[in-house]
This record gives C-alpha cells, structure tokens and sequence, in this order.
C-alpha cells in the first residue's frame, strides 16, 4: 500500500560542522554504513522499494553511493574486502532511486513539498535519516504500514523526551486511542518553555496521505521562518485525523554530536564480534520488497 518512501536530504547539517561543509550529513558513517543506508534498509524491510530523495547542493555523493563503482568493484575482485559492499549490492538491486532538487532549504514542509513530483497522488513515507532508529524483530517504519493499513490516515512517529528538550522538537497532545497512539488534536512546533502541551516529541517517520501538499502550500512561514511540516499536519489533524504512534525501539537523534556517538557505539557492538582481531560483520539479508 505504501510504495514510496521520501528522504529529505537538503539541509546543510550544521551542527556538525566543519565536517559537513564538505560531505552530506545523510552519508555520516555509523561504523562503516552511511545514516541514509539505514533509512533505505529500514524502508525496504517495511515493504517499500522506491526511495524518492530530496537533494540539495553539494550531495551528489548520495547517488554516488546508491550506485555500482565498477573501478572499485573490480579492483576488490576475489579479495575478502569484496564482502564488505554486500550490503550495498543488495540495497542497490532491491530499491529504485529518484532524485529531485530543492534549490532553497526553507524547512522540513517544503521539502516534502519539493518532493510531490516524486511521489504523485498516493500516501507515502517519510525517513530524516539524522534520526536513526532500531528495532530488533520490526522496524519502526513496519509498525507504522501496519497501522497505516488499518486507519488509511496520516501517521507521526513520537516518543516521550525530557523536560529540557522539548523546545527541540514539533510536541503533541491528543486523545488516547490506546497506551501508545493518539489522535492529535493540537501540535506545535519548538514549544518555549512552558508552553508545551505535553512531552511527547515528533521525531523523523512518518506516513502521509497525499491530501498534504495542498495544505502544505497554503501554510504560512512559521518557526525559524520556515515552512513548517509540523503546521500542516495541524492543519491535517482538525480537517479530518492524524495519528501519533509511540513506537517500539531506540531512536538515535545523529543530527547532534552526543546522539551520533551513542549510535556508533551502539551499532559497533551489534555488528561486530567482541575479541577478534579481524572485524566481522554480523549480517542479515534484506527481505525483497514486493
């Protein structure tokens, strides 16, 4: 049901410059795997295969990756190096690629905005690769089509952050459907202090019905001057429902220095095996989107 999924990639990353002044903050590695490749493994594992990108200046190493290096490729040959791009190989066979670019980074709304020639007249995903997310036995994008299939509305990943941290996120409030999903009746975007009517913290995944453009570009500038994918969805919510999904599993915010660590600890002790001297990837095969 749910066939494409968008990835906006424009922003200029600048909490970790200097480094992204010259590289997309999307292809950071965690351990050796850009934050971009989780998000298209994550996608694909929740049944899609289309993975429409927002570009921005600059990112071209984005497609680059989701490529064949025939030069390396060959060079690598036969060698045991040859396994480490296995990954990739699969992701590159499984998915499809568009790309698209947004010639001003004027918020999180008109990217997705940017995004429409890609995604038609259908309901679609959303990943922010910077918030990287794992679960075990179901990714979060999984539970999310699940949901989706049952209540053919717009869906908004959302956890519980501290006190301190909600003037960093779009916040919630809503009626309880049950203990973890809610249909929202009020959302604002970087609360201050205060004013926030709960703590429940939007973060990178969602599914959206197409009926989202048309009240994206009627949305006015809103925080930081910006096209704001949190007022629409306002919008969205009393014109008719959207849904927010406490999900289950880690969500890594990797757009800040502290959340980008955590994940690379944390992937490097799933990965790979403790006490080797040689590195070996523990790996399962992705699942071929139908």
């Amino acid at each position: 049901m749910i066939k494409k999924c968008l990835f906006p990639a424009a922003g200029y990353g600048t909490r970790f410059l200097p480094a992204t002044k010259s590289m997309p903050k999307e292809m950071m590695p965690v351990v050796n795997k850009p934050l971009i490749e989780y998000g298209v493994e994550e996608a694909i594992k929740a049944g899609i295969n289309n993975m429409c990108i927002v570009m921005g200046r600059g990112k071209h190493s984005i497609m680059d990756h989701f490529d064949k290096n025939y030069e390396l490729e060959h060079q690598i040959s036969g060698t045991n190096k040859e396994e480490l791009l296995v990954d990739i190989r699969e992701v590159i066979d499984i998915a499809n690629f568009t790309y698209i670019r947004q010639h001003e980074i004027k918020g999180l709304g008109h990217a997705v905005l940017t995004g429409q020639e890609l995604i038609g007249d259908e309901p679609f995903a959303v990943i922010l690769s910077d918030d990287l997310c794992v679960n075990e036995r179901e990714s979060v994008l999984e539970q999310m089509v699940a949901l989706y299939k049952q209540f053919r509305c717009s869906i908004i990943a959302v956890q519980e952050v501290p006190e301190d941290e909600i003037c960093k996120y779009g916040i919630i409030s809503g009626e309880m459907i049950r203990d973890d999903l809610y249909c929202v009746n009020e959302m604002i975007e970087k609360p201050e202090r205060g004013s926030a009517p709960s703590n429940l913290a939007i973060v990178g995944r969602y599914i959206l019905t197409p009926d989202i453009f048309g009240l994206i570009e009627c949305t006015k500038l809103g925080t930081g001057g910006e096209i704001q994918l949190t007022d629409s969805l306002l919008k969205q919510a009393r014109y008719g429902c959207v849904l927010a999904y406490k999900f289950k599993g880690k969500r890594f915010d990797c757009g800040g220095v502290e959340g980008y660590v955590q994940a690379t600890n944390y992937f490097f002790e799933k990965l790979y095996l403790k006490g080797e001297k040689k590195l070996k990837l523990l790996r399962k095969p992705l699942l071929k989107a139908t």
